[in-house]
Order: structure tokens, then sequence, then C-alpha cells
């Protein structure tokens, strides 16, 4: 291939890999609905986008780009919250999965598609992963409840790395019995060996750069980067897939250690995550070819029937038993086993290598493994969300907000807020200010406010929204955009006084509660003269001097008024609004579902 073709091809593989993630987003679908068929029908309707002739060594950089993934997984492992029943459960469901998958796969596989053995073994090892890459974006797009949530994450973190180290196994003893060689233990032991050392100099290498040298921002998420893709590729020279191994411990070592310091993911560390999947999906499914996939496409049905609908749930039902999981937690979890980068890795990487061996029926392995993780990935993506919340695990719309801050305005309003029929939560940082909040009556939020906040692998479980009030305006400012991608739903804050000297305040964006007119000054003003919040039906005429703060819908969902936008009001809401200041600077009545408690 040229050079003009094969730069051409790249950039066409780039913009598949984006293109392909945007439509997605605009559609609310996992990306890997819309990345397979892309690259398919890219590798079908062109001769450019075809990896082996874009890199001359596809599989090393596939391998390698694997390992970057799972690091990443591997940062949101936190050790913390895997325990009691929840370990007991994803121990369950990996060792049931592997066992329970492999054997089914061992005689249908045989079966269904006339291979050898050989040849089922590799199909079964192949097929037992998940992987985070899928689940996560299914579990984002479902809202499962939390115990289910870290149930099946976990399980799909830790079952990646297990699977690429048995299929790298099996691998070699295919080969070794193509050249009439035994299979020894001691293979499968030292390539977990050779993981583990892996991880913990690559432990060793980000300690020295993240907290010796003290690198942070960009610099920090290149160390990592570097350090992630070198001990890589050392442990896969020595031994396929090791790195895998290496990757992930690096990973949860990092974010489980003590006193690390380790900064928190960055954007750009996730953006690159997002389009290594993205480039890995379109390049591995451009190598399946039509004439491949059309000879094992119903018995590849029959197979993605009977993994969804006989296997997963069998793994659920002995993962779960004995443990105080509920039947619809059971239920879901035996319906979410999607198939995804790892499983296609594998598949593209030991295929090739079978049949240049001359193995009869490897040249199946790639398509049989194409049409699982596309079945899969459709069966769970589009069924998902019924079955959980015909199943009653999907965590109500109904906004639950963090209210960060302890003046008495803020505690005024969070009381408001559970008039109004949210369940409210408040952090503050003073013990005056938290006293005042417990004496209120609020939920108070445990731990630090950093650790808690604005930390993604130790954030609260169920907030939904969060309103940073503090009187730091700065604190405020920075806060929201720290915490905006690590937490599940908007954050605010209130806006600063009209010509703050802070340093950031100012000129800062993000959601900037209230508009210019109720700044923070204004607000703690206006409650301190005796202004009050009042809650009132939205189909009730607002009183004249009251301003509307937020719009709680009929659902339970919480949308405030900002500077960017007024919201508009519907039958069946509720607002809340803060009223005048008394002509006399009294304080405003309480009445039930008129005022709030002042």
């Amino acid at each position: 291939m040229s050079e003009e073709r094969i730069l051409l091809g790249i950039g066409l593989v780039v913009v598949l890999a984006v293109g392909s993630q945007i439509l997605a987003h605009q559609l609310r679908v996992p990306s890997l609905i819309v990345l397979l068929p892309v690259g398919f029908t890219a590798g079908a309707l062109t001769d450019i986008v075809h990896p082996d002739q874009l890199a001359p060594d596809f599989t090393a950089l596939v391998s390698l780009a694997v390992a970057v993934i799972l690091y990443d997984a591997g940062l949101g492992l936190d050790l913390r919250y895997l325990k009691g029943e929840t370990r007991s459960v994803v121990a369950r469901l990996i060792a049931l999965g592997v066992l329970l998958t492999w054997g089914a796969c061992l005689g249908l596989v045989t079966v269904l598609f006339d291979v050898p053995l050989t040849v089922a073994v590799m199909v079964g090892v192949i097929l037992v992963v998940s992987g985070p890459t899928v689940v996560g974006p299914l579990l984002d797009h479902v809202r499962p409840t939390d115990r289910v949530r870290r149930i099946l994450i976990w399980e799909g973190s830790l079952i990646d790395p297990l699977g690429g180290i048995l299929g790298a196994v099996v691998f070699h003893v295919i080969v070794r019995s193509q050249d009439d060689q035994g299979f020894r233990f001691g293979t499968f032991a030292g390539s977990i060996a050779v993981g583990l050392a892996g991880g913990a100099v690559g432990v060793a290498l980000l300690w020295l750069a993240l907290r010796r040298l003290r690198l942070a921002g960009t610099l920090g998420t290149l160390a990592q980067l570097a350090a992630v893709v070198a001990v890589s590729a050392a442990c896969d020279a020595v031994f396929d897939d090791t790195g895998l191994i290496a990757a992930i411990v690096m990973g949860m070592a990092l974010v489980n250690m003590p006193g690390f310091g380790m900064p928190a993911r960055r954007t750009f560390f996730e953006t690159v995550v997002a389009l290594v999947i993205g480039l890995l999906f379109i390049s591995i499914s451009a190598t399946v070819t039509p004439k491949s996939v059309v000879p094992v496409l119903l018995p590849s049905l029959a197979l993605v029937a009977v993994l969804v609908l006989v296997v997963r749930p069998l793994v659920a039902v002995g993962a779960a038993a004995r443990t105080r999981l509920g039947s619809g937690e059971r239920g879901f979890i035996g319906w979410m086993a999607p198939r995804g980068i790892v499983a296609a890795a594998t598949a593209s990487t030991f295929s090739a290598a079978l049949v240049d061996k001359g193995l009869h029926g490897a040249e199946k392995i790639l398509p049989i493994t194409f049409l699982v993780i596309v079945g899969t990935v459709l069966v769970y993506a589009l069924t998902a969300r019924p079955v959980a919340a015909r199943l009653g695990v999907v965590r109500p719309s109904r906004t639950r907000p963090l209210l960060v801050g302890g003046a008495p305005w803020a505690i005024d309003l969070a009381r408001s807020l559970r008039t109004a029929g949210l369940a409210v939560l408040m952090w503050a940082g003073h013990a005056r200010e938290r006293d005042r909040i417990t004496t209120a009556g609020i939920e108070l939020a445990p731990g630090e406010l950093l650790a808690n906040v604005t930390d993604p692998e130790t954030r609260l479980e169920g907030v939904t929204a969060v309103l940073l009030l503090t009187d730091d305006d700065d604190f405020n400012a920075l806060a929201s955009v720290v915490v905006q991608d690590r937490v599940e739903g908007p954050v605010y804050r209130v806006g600063p006084p009209p010509g703050s000297q802070g340093v950031v305040a100012p000129y800062t964006g993000g959601g900037v509660l209230f508009g210019a007119g109720l700044v923070r000054d204004t607000l703690a003003d206006r409650h301190e003269r005796g202004a009050r919040f009042l809650v009132r039906p939205a189909s009730e005429q607002r009183p004249p001097g009251h301003d509307t703060l937020f719009v709680v819908r009929a659902d339970g969902r919480l949308e405030p008024v900002t500077e960017a936008r007024e919201v508009a009001p519907a039958e069946g809401d509720t607002l809340v609004l803060l009223g005048p200041v008394p002509p006399h600077g009294s304080a405003g009545t309480s009445a039930a579902g008129t005022s709030a408690p002042g």
C-alpha cells in the first residue's frame, strides 16, 4: 500500500472512530452499537481501512491499547467498595462465569460450527470476558442501583485481564500441541508472576513521577500513560498479554495506596482512552469480512441465545446464592454480560496466528467473536433499561441534591427543597456550620469535603446534583470545574458579587445560580433581613415580589433558574421562591406547604 493510501486510511479510521462516538452520544446509545457496524462496513466497502496494512504489527498495538484501557478501569476500583457480599458475589461471578461459559462453549462451538475441540477451547476462553468499556456505558444508560453497578463494574474490570491471560495460555498450549510439546503448569503461573512483577515496577515508576517529582496536570497524565505503555510492552515481550495484568495492578494500586497523592483522572486521559476504544473497535471490526461472517451467522445467533438466556442466568443464580441480594438485583445481574474490547482484541491476535499455524477452523474464531460481541451488545443495550425498570433496580429520576455550605440562608434553602419533596444532603467545612446543619434536621454528608465531592473514586453514592453555596466564591468556582465531570448530574454554584476581587470566581464559567440579581451576598443579606423561601405549587399564582429559584418537576427532577436560562413551570410542578424583605425586617412566617421552615 502506498504512503498516500496509508495516510488516507489512518485518517479515515480516526474520523470514523470519533464520528461514531459522536453519533452514539446524540442517539444516547452505547458507542459500541455504532462502532462495530461502521468498522465492518468500512472494511467491506473500502480497501484502505485494513489494520495489517496500516500498521505492520497491529496485534502488538492492540495489546498496548487494551493495557491503557484496563489501567484506566483500574483507577476506578477502590477496594473500600469491594467488601462483604459485594466481594463474594464478584468472586463467584468471575469463577462461575469462566467455568460455565468456557464449558458451554466447548460443546456448543464444536457442534454448531463443525470445528475441532482446540478451536472450541480458544473461542470459549475468548468469550469468558466482559469488560468495563461496554458495561460502564450500558450502566450509565440504565442507571441501576449502586450495589448492582459496583458488582458489575468490578466483575467486568477484573475478568478482562484474567481472560486475556487465560487466552494467552490456551494459545500457547495449542501451539505447543501442534509442535508435539506438552502443557506445563509453570507457563500459567509464570505468566501471572510476570504480570504482577510488571505491575510492581509500574507502581514504583509512578510513585517516582507523581510523588517524588510531584508531576501534576498534563505532565502527570503523560507520565501515567508512558509508564503503562512501557511496562505493558516489557511484560508482553516476556509473555503474551501479561501487560494486561500489569496495567490493572498499576491502576488499582495507585487508587488504593494511602497517601499516594495521585491526581484524579484528567479529561485528557479520559479522552485518550475514548479515542483508543474507538480506533480499536473500528480497526478490529474492519478485519471481519462479509465472506467470513455469512457461514457462521446463524450458528452464532444460536450461541448468543444460549449465552444470554441460559449461561449468564445460571452464573448469576450461583453467584448470588445465600446472599441478601434481592430478586430484582439477581435478575439484572443475570441480564448483563456483554462482550467487549478484550474479546475482540484476543480474537484478532490469536486467530491470525493459529491460521498461520494451519489449524483447521481457526479462521472462524474472529467472525464468531465479532458476531457474539454484536449480538450481546445489541441484546443488552436494547433490553437492559426496560428489564431494570421491570425488576425495580433503576434509581428514581427524583433529584437528590448535595448542598455545600453552612450559611443560615443555605440551610433554610435546603429545608425548602426538602419541603418540596427532595431528599437533601448537606456538607460544610466548619464545625459550627456542621452543628447548625444537624440542628436543622438536614442529613449531613460524612467525610472530608474534597474527598467526597471532588474525588471521583470516593464520591457520595446517590447524589445527582451539587449546589456549591459556600461563602468562598473562588472555592465555589474551582470546585464547580473539578466536580463537573466527577458526579452523576449537574453542578451549580452561587454567583459572586459584582466587581468581586476573587482570583478565579469572576472569570470561571459553569452553571451560575439564580441570575445576576441574586448573587451570594444579595441572598445572604435578604435572608438576614427577614426574606424567606416559599414553596408553592406552580398552578398557584406567584406572589408579588417573589423570585423563582427552582422548579421541582412532577417527577422529582430539580431544575434551577440560572444566569443562562429561565425555567418554565408546568402543571404539577412545584416552585421554590425567595420572598421580599418584610417592611420592618421581621422574619417571614412558616407554614407547611407555604413557607419553608425558617
